[in-house]
Protein backbone atom coordinates (compact mmCIF):
# COMPACT_ATOMS: atom_id res chain seq x y z
CA UNK A 1 0.00 0.00 0.00
CA UNK A 2 1.40 3.53 -1.06
CA UNK A 3 1.26 6.35 1.15
CA UNK A 4 0.82 9.88 -0.41
CA UNK A 5 3.56 12.41 0.10
CA UNK A 6 1.65 16.04 -0.06
CA UNK A 7 2.62 19.22 0.15
CA UNK A 8 1.12 20.41 3.50
CA UNK A 9 -0.19 24.42 4.14
CA UNK A 10 2.60 26.28 5.52
CA UNK A 11 0.03 29.62 6.47
CA UNK A 12 -2.88 31.44 4.90
CA UNK A 13 -0.56 33.32 2.42
CA UNK A 14 1.12 30.26 1.01
CA UNK A 15 -0.15 28.80 -1.85
CA UNK A 16 2.43 27.58 -3.46
CA UNK A 17 6.39 26.92 -3.88
CA UNK A 18 9.18 25.16 -5.46
CA UNK A 19 10.47 21.37 -4.74
CA UNK A 20 14.26 22.29 -4.76
CA UNK A 21 15.11 19.23 -3.84
CA UNK A 22 14.85 15.32 -3.26
CA UNK A 23 16.87 14.41 -0.17
CA UNK A 24 16.42 10.58 -0.72
CA UNK A 25 16.51 9.31 -4.59
CA UNK A 26 13.93 7.47 -6.15
CA UNK A 27 12.79 3.87 -4.94
CA UNK A 28 15.30 3.95 -2.16
CA UNK A 29 14.08 3.41 1.27
CA UNK A 30 13.23 5.40 4.05
CA UNK A 31 12.24 5.67 7.56
CA UNK A 32 8.79 7.09 8.93
CA UNK A 33 9.52 11.14 9.83
CA UNK A 34 12.86 10.84 7.32
CA UNK A 35 13.44 14.28 5.18
CA UNK A 36 12.50 13.13 1.65
CA UNK A 37 12.68 16.85 0.33
CA UNK A 38 12.62 20.05 0.16
CA UNK A 39 10.03 23.22 -0.06
CA UNK A 40 10.88 26.68 -0.70
CA UNK A 41 8.27 29.00 -0.88
CA UNK A 42 7.97 33.13 -0.78
CA UNK A 43 8.78 32.67 3.06
CA UNK A 44 10.09 29.76 4.65
CA UNK A 45 11.77 26.38 3.41
CA UNK A 46 10.22 23.86 5.20
CA UNK A 47 11.22 19.92 5.15
CA UNK A 48 9.26 17.62 4.00
CA UNK A 49 8.99 13.81 5.75
CA UNK A 50 8.34 10.37 5.22
CA UNK A 51 4.30 9.70 6.18
CA UNK A 52 5.58 6.18 6.38
CA UNK A 53 8.42 3.81 6.33
CA UNK A 54 8.91 2.06 3.21
CA UNK A 55 10.58 2.80 -0.47
CA UNK A 56 10.36 6.09 -1.84
CA UNK A 57 8.26 6.90 -5.61
CA UNK A 58 8.98 10.16 -6.94
CA UNK A 59 6.03 12.01 -8.75
CA UNK A 60 7.49 15.98 -8.90
CA UNK A 61 10.67 17.03 -10.11
CA UNK A 62 13.54 19.14 -8.67
CA UNK A 63 12.93 22.50 -9.26
CA UNK A 64 9.33 22.07 -10.17
CA UNK A 65 6.41 24.47 -8.99
CA UNK A 66 3.79 22.40 -6.77
CA UNK A 67 0.90 23.78 -4.92
CA UNK A 68 -0.09 22.97 -1.50
CA UNK A 69 -2.19 19.52 -1.30
CA UNK A 70 -0.74 18.65 -4.41
CA UNK A 71 0.61 15.11 -4.25
CA UNK A 72 4.29 15.23 -5.42
CA UNK A 73 5.61 11.61 -4.14
CA UNK A 74 4.47 8.59 -2.57
CA UNK A 75 6.04 6.16 -0.20
CA UNK A 76 5.14 2.21 -0.67
CA UNK A 77 4.64 0.94 2.61
CA UNK A 78 6.52 -2.49 4.36
CA UNK A 79 9.83 -2.09 2.88
CA UNK A 80 12.41 -2.22 5.41
CA UNK A 81 14.72 0.69 5.75
CA UNK A 82 18.38 0.12 5.67
CA UNK A 83 20.09 -0.49 8.63
CA UNK A 84 23.21 1.68 7.41
CA UNK A 85 21.39 4.69 7.24
CA UNK A 86 21.90 5.30 10.99
CA UNK A 87 25.56 4.31 10.60
CA UNK A 88 25.69 6.85 7.96
CA UNK A 89 27.12 10.14 10.70
CA UNK A 90 29.86 7.46 11.86
CA UNK A 91 30.79 6.73 8.91
CA UNK A 92 31.32 10.40 7.82
CA UNK A 93 33.13 11.75 10.93
CA UNK A 94 35.49 8.30 10.06
CA UNK A 95 36.41 9.61 6.66
CA UNK A 96 36.65 13.22 7.64
CA UNK A 97 38.89 11.79 10.31
CA UNK A 98 41.05 9.68 8.57
CA UNK A 99 42.16 11.26 4.93
CA UNK A 100 43.13 7.15 3.88
CA UNK A 101 39.66 5.63 4.07
CA UNK A 102 37.08 7.35 1.62
CA UNK A 103 33.60 6.95 1.30
CA UNK A 104 32.78 4.57 -2.02
CA UNK A 105 31.94 6.92 -5.00
CA UNK A 106 28.60 7.88 -5.17
CA UNK A 107 27.49 6.97 -1.86
CA UNK A 108 24.42 8.72 -0.60
CA UNK A 109 24.92 12.27 1.05
CA UNK A 110 22.67 13.68 3.10
CA UNK A 111 22.97 17.52 3.24
CA UNK A 112 21.18 20.85 3.47
CA UNK A 113 20.85 23.30 0.56
CA UNK A 114 23.14 25.80 1.95
CA UNK A 115 26.01 22.75 2.32
CA UNK A 116 25.58 21.61 -0.62
CA UNK A 117 25.97 25.01 -2.51
CA UNK A 118 29.42 25.75 -0.37
CA UNK A 119 30.82 22.51 -0.86
CA UNK A 120 29.73 22.82 -5.04
CA UNK A 121 31.65 26.29 -4.68
CA UNK A 122 34.72 24.73 -2.93
CA UNK A 123 35.16 21.53 -4.48
CA UNK A 124 34.77 19.90 -1.19
CA UNK A 125 33.46 16.09 -1.55
CA UNK A 126 30.71 15.92 0.90
CA UNK A 127 31.10 12.04 1.52
CA UNK A 128 34.32 13.13 3.36
CA UNK A 129 33.09 15.78 5.51
CA UNK A 130 31.61 14.70 8.94
CA UNK A 131 28.07 15.65 9.48
CA UNK A 132 26.87 17.23 12.66
CA UNK A 133 23.01 17.92 11.63
CA UNK A 134 19.57 15.82 12.61
CA UNK A 135 19.31 12.77 11.13
CA UNK A 136 22.76 12.62 9.78
CA UNK A 137 23.13 15.51 7.30
CA UNK A 138 25.44 17.62 6.75
CA UNK A 139 25.10 21.27 7.37
CA UNK A 140 26.48 24.55 6.58
CA UNK A 141 29.18 24.98 9.20
CA UNK A 142 30.41 21.45 8.83
CA UNK A 143 31.64 21.99 5.54
CA UNK A 144 33.04 25.53 7.05
CA UNK A 145 35.16 23.60 9.29
CA UNK A 146 36.23 20.61 7.03
CA UNK A 147 37.28 23.87 4.48
CA UNK A 148 39.18 25.60 6.79
CA UNK A 149 41.10 22.25 8.69
CA UNK A 150 42.36 21.27 5.10
CA UNK A 151 43.93 24.05 4.42
CA UNK A 152 47.65 23.79 3.51
CA UNK A 153 47.24 20.16 4.03
CA UNK A 154 46.80 19.47 0.13
CA UNK A 155 49.68 17.80 -1.67
CA UNK A 156 51.81 20.04 -3.51
CA UNK A 157 51.95 19.32 -7.21
CA UNK A 158 55.16 17.59 -8.78
CA UNK A 159 57.41 20.04 -9.83
CA UNK A 160 57.35 20.94 -13.98
CA UNK A 161 61.13 21.25 -15.68
CA UNK A 162 60.37 25.67 -16.16
CA UNK A 163 60.25 26.30 -19.92
CA UNK A 164 62.15 29.17 -21.82
CA UNK A 165 59.38 32.04 -20.97
CA UNK A 166 58.28 33.20 -24.54
CA UNK A 167 58.51 36.60 -25.46
CA UNK A 168 55.19 38.83 -24.86
CA UNK A 169 52.96 39.43 -27.24
CA UNK A 170 50.43 42.50 -27.56
CA UNK A 171 47.20 41.69 -26.14
CA UNK A 172 44.68 40.53 -28.87
CA UNK A 173 40.99 40.63 -29.50
CA UNK A 174 39.77 37.45 -30.38
CA UNK A 175 36.52 38.12 -32.87
CA UNK A 176 33.51 35.52 -31.67
CA UNK A 177 35.47 34.64 -28.35
CA UNK A 178 32.99 32.79 -25.76
CA UNK A 179 31.39 36.00 -23.73
CA UNK A 180 28.63 33.81 -22.40
CA UNK A 181 26.07 34.97 -19.94
CA UNK A 182 23.60 32.82 -17.63
CA UNK A 183 19.85 32.95 -16.12
CA UNK A 184 18.46 31.06 -13.35
CA UNK A 185 15.25 31.37 -11.91
CA UNK A 186 14.66 33.47 -9.42
CA UNK A 187 13.30 31.34 -5.89
CA UNK A 188 10.75 32.79 -4.35
CA UNK A 189 11.99 34.15 -1.25
CA UNK A 190 14.14 36.52 -3.93
CA UNK A 191 10.93 36.59 -5.60
CA UNK A 192 8.87 37.91 -2.38
CA UNK A 193 11.68 40.44 -1.23
CA UNK A 194 12.11 42.35 -4.54
CA UNK A 195 7.74 42.31 -4.68
CA UNK A 196 7.56 43.69 -0.77
CA UNK A 197 10.53 45.92 -1.33
CA UNK A 198 8.47 47.81 -4.61
CA UNK A 199 6.08 47.70 -2.55
CA UNK A 200 7.25 49.83 -0.12
CA UNK A 201 8.35 52.40 -2.46
CA UNK A 202 5.21 52.71 -4.23
CA UNK A 203 2.45 52.95 -1.14
CA UNK A 204 4.58 54.41 1.51
CA UNK A 205 5.74 57.82 1.05
CA UNK A 206 8.83 57.12 2.18
CA UNK A 207 11.75 59.79 3.82
CA UNK A 208 15.00 59.10 5.64
CA UNK A 209 16.47 61.70 8.26
CA UNK A 210 19.96 60.91 9.29
CA UNK A 211 21.98 61.76 12.63
CA UNK A 212 24.87 59.93 14.64
CA UNK A 213 25.69 58.61 18.21
CA UNK A 214 28.80 58.67 19.90
CA UNK A 215 29.37 54.75 20.79
CA UNK A 216 31.89 55.59 23.63
CA UNK A 217 29.71 54.66 26.21
CA UNK A 218 28.47 51.55 24.82
CA UNK A 219 31.81 50.17 24.12
CA UNK A 220 33.57 51.00 27.20
CA UNK A 221 30.15 49.17 29.24
CA UNK A 222 30.32 46.11 26.64
CA UNK A 223 34.26 46.22 27.47
CA UNK A 224 33.90 46.38 31.30
CA UNK A 225 31.20 43.91 31.98
CA UNK A 226 31.23 41.40 28.61
CA UNK A 227 33.03 38.52 30.18
CA UNK A 228 30.69 38.63 33.41
CA UNK A 229 27.88 39.03 31.20
CA UNK A 230 28.50 36.25 29.15
CA UNK A 231 29.55 34.13 32.38
CA UNK A 232 26.21 34.12 33.81
CA UNK A 233 23.94 34.45 30.47
CA UNK A 234 25.61 32.16 28.71
CA UNK A 235 24.93 34.64 25.18
CA UNK A 236 27.29 37.46 24.14
CA UNK A 237 26.79 41.16 25.01
CA UNK A 238 26.20 42.47 21.19
CA UNK A 239 25.36 46.28 20.21
CA UNK A 240 21.85 45.13 18.97
CA UNK A 241 20.36 44.87 22.52
CA UNK A 242 21.35 47.89 23.42
CA UNK A 243 19.92 49.23 19.85
CA UNK A 244 16.68 47.24 20.41
CA UNK A 245 16.12 49.17 24.12
CA UNK A 246 16.51 52.31 22.60
CA UNK A 247 14.28 51.72 19.97
CA UNK A 248 11.56 50.20 22.86
CA UNK A 249 11.73 53.58 24.65
CA UNK A 250 11.73 56.14 21.68
CA UNK A 251 8.47 53.57 20.31
CA UNK A 252 7.13 54.47 23.52
CA UNK A 253 7.43 58.33 23.22
CA UNK A 254 6.46 58.54 19.66
CA UNK A 255 4.11 55.69 19.28
CA UNK A 256 3.48 56.62 15.98
CA UNK A 257 6.74 55.69 14.81
CA UNK A 258 5.37 51.97 15.74
CA UNK A 259 1.87 52.26 14.50
CA UNK A 260 0.89 51.33 10.55
CA UNK A 261 -1.60 51.97 8.02
CA UNK A 262 -4.58 49.68 7.06
CA UNK A 263 -7.57 50.07 5.18
CA UNK A 264 -11.44 48.53 5.83
CA UNK A 265 -13.38 46.65 3.63
CA UNK A 266 -14.38 49.95 1.84
CA UNK A 267 -10.78 51.09 1.33
CA UNK A 268 -10.63 53.73 3.71
CA UNK A 269 -7.59 54.26 5.57
CA UNK A 270 -7.08 54.20 8.92
CA UNK A 271 -3.69 54.23 11.83
CA UNK A 272 -3.41 51.14 13.86
CA UNK A 273 -1.31 51.55 16.50
CA UNK A 274 0.50 48.96 18.44
CA UNK A 275 1.04 48.84 22.90
CA UNK A 276 3.57 46.15 22.19
CA UNK A 277 7.15 46.52 20.61
CA UNK A 278 7.69 43.13 18.36
CA UNK A 279 11.19 44.61 16.88
CA UNK A 280 11.85 42.72 13.67
CA UNK A 281 15.57 42.36 12.89
CA UNK A 282 17.47 42.00 9.91
CA UNK A 283 19.47 38.70 8.76
CA UNK A 284 21.53 38.21 6.45
CA UNK A 285 21.07 34.94 4.54
CA UNK A 286 22.37 33.19 1.57
CA UNK A 287 19.03 33.04 0.06
CA UNK A 288 18.24 36.65 0.71
CA UNK A 289 17.56 38.69 3.73
CA UNK A 290 14.95 37.87 5.69
CA UNK A 291 13.35 39.38 9.37
CA UNK A 292 12.46 37.43 11.70
CA UNK A 293 10.58 39.38 14.94
CA UNK A 294 11.56 39.49 18.14
CA UNK A 295 8.21 39.77 20.52
CA UNK A 296 7.39 41.93 22.96
CA UNK A 297 10.32 43.76 23.12
CA UNK A 298 9.40 46.00 26.30
CA UNK A 299 9.50 42.74 28.61
CA UNK A 300 12.84 41.27 27.56
CA UNK A 301 16.12 41.74 29.57
CA UNK A 302 19.30 42.62 27.37
CA UNK A 303 20.50 38.63 28.29
CA UNK A 304 17.14 37.74 26.46
CA UNK A 305 17.25 39.75 23.63
CA UNK A 306 20.56 38.50 22.69
CA UNK A 307 19.56 34.77 23.04
CA UNK A 308 16.56 35.45 20.97
CA UNK A 309 18.23 37.27 18.41
CA UNK A 310 21.25 34.92 18.12
CA UNK A 311 18.74 31.77 17.98
CA UNK A 312 16.45 33.49 15.20
CA UNK A 313 19.92 34.75 12.90
CA UNK A 314 21.19 30.80 13.41
CA UNK A 315 17.68 29.32 12.43
CA UNK A 316 17.20 32.30 9.35
CA UNK A 317 21.02 31.24 7.75
CA UNK A 318 19.51 27.15 8.24
CA UNK A 319 16.60 27.69 6.73
CA UNK A 320 14.49 26.72 9.57
CA UNK A 321 12.35 29.65 10.65
CA UNK A 322 8.76 29.24 10.48
CA UNK A 323 6.33 31.73 8.75
CA UNK A 324 4.64 33.08 11.97
CA UNK A 325 8.23 34.08 13.42
CA UNK A 326 8.82 36.64 10.34
CA UNK A 327 5.25 37.90 10.56
CA UNK A 328 3.89 40.88 12.98
CA UNK A 329 6.51 42.85 13.59
CA UNK A 330 5.78 46.97 14.31
CA UNK A 331 9.35 48.64 13.56
CA UNK A 332 12.51 46.84 12.28
CA UNK A 333 16.20 47.55 12.78
CA UNK A 334 18.85 46.43 10.00
CA UNK A 335 22.85 46.82 10.60
CA UNK A 336 24.29 47.46 7.51
CA UNK A 337 27.96 48.13 9.30
CA UNK A 338 28.90 44.36 9.59
CA UNK A 339 29.24 44.63 5.93
CA UNK A 340 31.09 47.89 6.45
CA UNK A 341 28.25 50.02 5.04
CA UNK A 342 29.27 53.69 6.29
CA UNK A 343 25.47 55.20 5.55
CA UNK A 344 22.08 54.09 3.58
CA UNK A 345 18.96 54.51 3.43
CA UNK A 346 16.97 51.32 4.03
CA UNK A 347 13.47 50.70 2.92
CA UNK A 348 10.32 50.26 5.12
CA UNK A 349 9.06 46.93 5.61
CA UNK A 350 5.71 46.96 5.10
CA UNK A 351 3.10 48.08 6.58
CA UNK A 352 5.28 48.97 9.70
CA UNK A 353 5.70 52.81 9.49
CA UNK A 354 9.75 52.92 10.52
CA UNK A 355 12.88 51.21 10.13
CA UNK A 356 16.41 52.11 12.06
CA UNK A 357 19.56 52.03 9.87
CA UNK A 358 22.68 50.81 11.75
CA UNK A 359 25.89 51.48 10.10
CA UNK A 360 29.74 51.07 10.92
CA UNK A 361 31.46 52.60 13.79
CA UNK A 362 34.36 54.76 12.45
CA UNK A 363 36.65 57.18 14.64
CA UNK A 364 35.85 60.73 13.41
CA UNK A 365 37.08 64.01 14.76
CA UNK A 366 33.91 66.02 16.80
CA UNK A 367 33.52 68.29 19.11
CA UNK A 368 33.91 66.58 22.67
CA UNK A 369 33.06 67.88 25.27
CA UNK A 370 29.77 69.50 23.46
CA UNK A 371 29.99 72.85 23.65
CA UNK A 372 33.78 73.02 24.70
CA UNK A 373 35.00 74.04 21.16
CA UNK A 374 37.83 71.09 21.24
CA UNK A 375 38.35 68.63 19.03
CA UNK A 376 38.47 64.64 19.45
CA UNK A 377 38.64 61.37 17.87
CA UNK A 378 35.82 59.66 18.84
CA UNK A 379 33.88 56.22 17.57
CA UNK A 380 31.17 57.27 15.74
CA UNK A 381 27.84 56.10 14.10
CA UNK A 382 25.42 56.96 11.32
CA UNK A 383 22.14 56.44 12.09
CA UNK A 384 19.08 56.40 9.88
CA UNK A 385 15.59 56.20 9.67
CA UNK A 386 13.29 56.06 7.24
CA UNK A 387 9.32 56.77 7.80
CA UNK A 388 5.99 56.74 6.36
CA UNK A 389 5.88 60.72 5.99
CA UNK A 390 1.60 59.41 5.54
CA UNK A 391 1.42 59.50 9.67
CA UNK A 392 4.74 60.44 10.67
CA UNK A 393 5.67 63.96 10.41
CA UNK A 394 9.48 65.01 9.70
CA UNK A 395 9.96 66.76 13.05
CA UNK A 396 8.19 63.38 15.21
CA UNK A 397 10.78 61.07 13.32
CA UNK A 398 13.93 63.70 14.03
CA UNK A 399 13.20 63.41 17.63
CA UNK A 400 12.72 60.02 17.62
CA UNK A 401 15.99 59.48 16.37
CA UNK A 402 17.19 61.84 19.02
CA UNK A 403 16.40 59.77 21.72
CA UNK A 404 17.48 57.08 19.90
CA UNK A 405 21.28 58.77 20.15
CA UNK A 406 20.35 59.99 23.57
CA UNK A 407 19.98 56.16 24.85
CA UNK A 408 23.32 55.17 23.16
CA UNK A 409 25.38 58.05 24.43
CA UNK A 410 23.89 57.75 27.77
CA UNK A 411 23.15 54.25 28.36
CA UNK A 412 22.41 54.67 31.91
CA UNK A 413 18.77 56.30 30.72
CA UNK A 414 17.79 52.76 29.78
CA UNK A 415 17.85 51.27 33.12
CA UNK A 416 16.46 54.71 34.47
CA UNK A 417 13.48 54.30 32.16
CA UNK A 418 14.44 57.95 30.62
Amino acid sequence: MAVDIIIPSVGESVTSGTLTRWTVKNGQSVRKDDVVAELETDKVTLEIRAPESGTLRTVAAEGATVQVGEVVGAVEAGAAAPAASAAAPVAAVAAAATPAVAVAAGADVRATPLAEKLAKEHGVDLSKVAATGAGGRVREQDVLAFIESSKGGTAKPAAVEPKPAAPAKPATVVVGAARGSTREKMTPLRQRIAARLVQAQHTAAMLTTFNECDMSAVIELRKTYKEDFEKKHGVGLGFMSFFVKAAVTALRKFPLVNASIVEDESGTPWIERHEHQDIAVAVGTPKGLVVPVVRNCEQLSFAQIESTIKDLATRARDGKLGLDEMQGGTFTITNGGIYGSLMSTPILNPPQSGILGMHATKPRAVEFPAGSGQIALRPMMYLALSYDHRIIDGAEAVQFLVSIKQSIEDPQRLLLGL
